[in-house]
């Protein structure tokens, strides 16, 4: 197998080549054919999330074809499309697992981060946390879901149900959850950085009812906010915009400090939430919906070996979407 490996924080991945590895009990060896570059990959490379397990490949949001089962493992078959999210392994024993909270486990394994990842021809990954992904649409496509979408899908649940969202950073996962609010009839007020008039036109162009600056208040107070952007100064900036009663949601697994603020922003019980990771019962809902809905993920395919130039598109802001790394021999005609 190749893979894109960190080998020290801080610096470019570095492209080796290993052996195959043999799934163990309960695992299964995946063929790669997409795997999106996500901004969390970017809080890893950068060190800006504690303890990585160096080496490693990063990587989240896999698809791939089940080519070796371990022992023990049911329910999935050789040949079968799956796809890889962030949760890669929970405990199952402590008590958030027991109160069916594993995303907030005491002892997670997170894929790309603490167990290898999917820049890679071939990953190992717990069956239990592989979702059979079925024959509909292309692998690159669908590669986005496994995080922008399903972290994007918890986050617009716990913003609960008003008609009137806004969504602070205008990338993979808020492109995807604007379809998503608006297939369920909500409005979508899209807040990109200030000036961005492409993302806007893009915002619009999926049905956005306006679309502007993170720095601008919406033309009507808003039910509730997602905040997609790691920046901790758009938490008093979206306060600003939700109505009396309104919900705050901030998604990112890292953000910058969250400045000080008057307490009349939060009064009137308004709310600030985090979303941690994911539940394998959010991937089952957001998967299962999604052909439903009929989303339609912009992406950009970069080869597996120009990870380095994906992770520095993504953070220079350089296209719309959602990025995804394609290994060698995968055709993205196949996957788009």
């Amino acid at each position: 197998m190749q893979a894109m490996v960190l080998k020290a924080l801080g610096q470019p991945l570095e492209w080796t080549e290993q052996p195959d590895r043999t799934p163990g009990p309960g695992e299964i060896r995946i063929r790669v054919t997409a795997c999106g570059v996500c901004r969390t990959d970017l809080h890893v490379v950068d060190g800006e999330l504690p303890n990585p397990h160096l080496p490693i490949i990063p990587g989240h949001e896999i698809v791939g074809r089940v080519e070796a089962l371990g022992a023990g493992v049911t329910g999935l078959h050789l040949g079968e499309r799956v796809g890889v999210p962030w949760l890669g392994r929970s405990c199952g024993t402590c008590p958030y697992c027991r109160t069916e909270h594993e995303n907030l486990c005491d002892a997670p394994e997170f894929t790309g981060y603490t167990r290898d990842g999917g820049y890679a021809t071939a990953t190992i990954a717990d069956a239990r946390f592989a979702f059979p992904l079925g024959e509909d649409g292309g692998d690159v496509a669908l590669a986005p879901l496994l995080c922008a979408g399903l972290i994007g899908w918890r986050s617009l649940t716990m913003a609960g149900e008003g008609g009137r969202l806004g969504l602070y950073g205008f990338g993979a996962a808020a492109h995807i959850i604007a379809q998503v609010a608006r297939w369920q009839g909500r409005s979508v007020f899209a807040f990109t950085r200030p000036g961005d008039g492409v993302s806007q036109q893009f915002a619009r162009g999926l049905g956005a009812c306006w679309a502007g600056g993170s720095d601008e208040l919406p033309p009507e107070p808003l039910d509730a906010a997602i905040l997609f952007a790691p920046v901790g100064a758009l938490v008093p900036a979206a306060l600003k915009a939700v109505r009396k009663g309104g919900r705050v949601v901030c998604a990112d697994i890292h953000m910058s400090d969250i400045p000080s603020f008057p307490y009349s922003l939060l009064w009137e019980e308004r709310q600030v939430l985090s979303v941690a990771n994911l539940t394998r019962k959010d991937g089952l809902e957001f998967l299962s919906l999604a052909p439903r809905i009929g989303i339609a993920t912009k992406t950009t395919a970069y080869p597996l070996q120009d990870a380095n130039r994906a992770l520095a598109d993504l953070r220079a802001g350089r296209f719309d979407g959602a990025a995804v790394l394609v290994p060698p021999g995968v055709t993205t005609m196949a996957g788009a």
